[in-house]
């Protein structure tokens, strides 16, 4: 199939799709002209960073060049400037082979498509002039036509009045004779003229515009493939690079494994031992008796031991992280300019993303306390200090992360009522409900005594050290108290059998009372109007707040 049998009354669309492609080409080179910035700015900041970090002395004039540590550092920083390297490679060989080949390329197409349009055009142009001939000769022997009709109906009416003279009955005769060749003349040329026209036409539909449509067709595929191969350079121009960038990696595992514990401690030794020998015992000196004195040779004096300050009871407070300064809240930022249910499948998906980098922060935190513990065991290894600020900024995080969470948890729920209340009472149609929390819910039946037992212990126990260890929720883990009367009201989306622990069934469609909120755990409790109370699913349920 080709454009000029199956498209040959589609020249608009035709030029609105090849200028697409055009334009799409021209993104794609400024993309790569961007990511190649985005490559250059990335190596410029890594040998910036590995300048800073180096040794400003020569290592021969550096003690510490003698360590296994630092010479292992200084190695891992040239595999960091040999990486650096490889990504300003990989940004010139983008700059060349796509940005500047693909520039020049696109400029070409340009040409070419123009030439081809404008060829097209005066094709058309050709035959609009041959219809407009067309048009003023059928014009001419129509007008022609009725001119020899009202000469014959002239000399007609003169040759059967008999007050006519004979000069002015033959001279109507003569004018309508005249007429009617004219008429004659003027239908010759516009039988001419159509004939014309559809010669030119059907070589204008049947041949000269199908070939230039079949050429934008190759010009268009032809850069189509170009720009594919375009595509292809992307990954090529990474993968032409990784096998360096796999010898750095292995560069810096090897600088890691050369560290020498055992031969840094012998070189400390060898730089800084005295070789002196031990001070020996002081002699006992008799002032009972005059006699002279003169200092023992043995005598030391009182060496320069200045006590070392410990900052072990001074240690600071771990920097408490804003959150950051916050963007002027917008109307759209609950999405609400949206139609109901594209409101809650962007909210849903903000809620999801929240919800991953809240658990990468999760992660974080107890990767640190684990190193944390390490550091503690081998303070050889670290000071337990040092990650304190790291830990306090992923707590908060996980915090800034759980409001935005209960934050989003509210607009869906509105979002979620929203389509519901356009639905109306069609609660059967939810038929697949979502996965319910994989985490337990809590146990609601030992939740107040847990919790009046555990302030009971936490007030006979001093306080911990380890303040940055208690999780970061506790001010939303209170102790459980039964509430009075409930706090809003509930509607079961989705039928939900409760078999585990705490959990309640409930029916689809089923109204019930609103206990107490999620606290982030994905469970809300409670209480059917025939009795009994337990956790279910928040996304289950549909909520109205009093």
């Amino acid at each position: 199939m080709d454009w000029g049998t199956e498209l040959w009354d589609q020249f608009e669309v035709l030029e609105r799709h090849t200028q697409w492609g055009l334009d799409l080409l021209d993104r794609y080179v400024k993309f790569v002209k961007e990511r190649t910035e985005v490559e250059h700015a990335y190596a410029k900041q890594l040998r910036n960073l590995v300048k800073k970090y180096l040794p400003k002395r020569p290592a021969k004039d550096d003690p510490e060049a003698k360590f296994s540590q630092q010479q292992s550092f200084v190695q891992l920083l040239q595999e960091v400037n040999d990486f650096a390297g490889q990504r300003e490679l990989v940004a010139e060989n983008l700059g060349v082979q796509v940005c500047l080949e693909l520039a020049k390329y696109s400029q070409d197409m340009k040409q070419e498509r123009k030439t081809h349009f404008q060829e097209g055009r005066r094709a058309q142009q050709q035959l609009e002039n041959v219809f407009k001939q067309l048009e003023n000769s059928k014009r001419k022997f129509e007008r022609d036509c009725r001119e020899a009709e009202k000469a014959a109906q002239t000399a007609q009416r003169l040759d059967q009045d008999i007050n006519a003279t004979k000069a002015d009955v033959e001279k109507a005769k003569q004018q309508a004779h005249l007429r009617s060749h004219m008429a004659e003349e003027s239908k010759n040329e516009y039988a001419a003229q159509l004939q014309r026209f559809n010669r030119d036409q059907a070589h204008f539909y049947f041949s000269q515009m199908p070939q230039i449509f079949d050429k934008l067709q190759d010009m268009d595929e032809r850069r189509a493939s170009r720009l594919g191969a375009g595509y292809r350079l992307l990954s090529e121009a990474e993968l032409q690079v990784v096998p360096i960038i796999g010898k750095c990696f292995e560069g810096m595992k090897v600088a890691a494994e050369s560290v020498d514990a055992k031969n840094d401690s012998q070189v400390l030794i060898e730089l800084h031992k005295s070789g002196f020998a031990r001070p020996g015992d002081l002699e006992f000196e008799d002032f009972s008796q005059p006699m002279n004195r003169v200092p023992s040779d043995s005598s030391l004096g009182t060496p320069d031991g200045r006590s070392e300050l410990r900052g072990g009871s001074g240690r600071s407070r771990a920097k408490r992280w804003p959150f950051g300064k916050k963007s002027k809240t917008v109307a759209t930022e609950d999405f609400s300019h949206l139609p109901p249910e594209q409101q809650r499948k962007r909210l849903q998906q903000q809620l999801e993303d929240r919800n991953r980098e809240l658990q990468k922060e999760v992660d974080q935190r107890e990767a640190l306390k684990k190193m944390k513990d390490v550091y503690e065991k081998t303070p050889q290894m670290g000071d337990p200090a040092s990650l304190e600020p790291r830990i306090t900024e992923t707590l908060s995080n996980i915090e800034r992360l759980k409001l935005e969470v209960r934050k989003y948890e509210a607009w869906l729920a509105e979002a979620e009522s929203r389509v519901l209340s356009n639905r109306g009472d069609s609660l059967s149609r939810h038929a697949h409900p979502p996965d319910p929390p994989t985490t337990a819910p809590p146990d609601s039946s030992s939740s107040s005594n847990s919790g009046s037992q555990d302030n009971k212990e936490s007030s006979e126990e001093p306080p911990s050290e380890e303040g940055q260890d208690v999780p970061i929720y506790t001010e939303f883990d209170e102790d459980f108290e039964e509430p009075a009367s409930p706090i809003g009201q509930c509607v079961a989306i989705y039928q939900f059998e409760g078999s585990s622990e705490g959990t309640i069934s409930m029916s689809e469609g089923e109204d019930l009372s609103l206990m107490e909120e999620d606290k982030g755990d994905g469970w809300t409790r409670v209480r059917r109007k025939q009795g009994g109370e337990g956790y279910v699913p928040t996304s289950y349920l549909q909520v109205t707040l009093n």
